[in-house]
């Protein structure tokens, strides 16, 4: 898949790690990463066993946390301050 080259190996866990995420929306990972939701959801089609992706697809699927459109408009930031690791 072509946006997998692009990727290095940390940004790719980094990507399939946002997706995981509940309050993470897809628009932070575009922001981020510059993929849209469908290239996310190809990535992690790719990435994950089959079971797996269904499972993941099933939980992100029309999940309001997911789609900054469907979020309540109270909610202003993307994730917590303390989620991401230190380097």
């Amino acid at each position: 898949m072509k946006v997998q080259k692009s990727l290095t190996e940390s940004e790719l866990s980094r990507v399939i790690e946002m997706a995981w995420e509940d309050r993470t929306p897809f628009d932070a990972i575009q922001l981020s990463f510059g993929l849209s939701e469908s290239q996310v959801i190809d990535i992690m089609r790719n990435e994950m066993k089959r079971s797996s992706f269904h499972m993941w697809r099933k939980r992100v699927t029309g999940r309001a946390t997911k789609h900054l459109a469907l979020r309540s408009k109270s909610i202003t930031r993307a994730y917590c301050p303390t989620q991401y690791k230190s380097k």
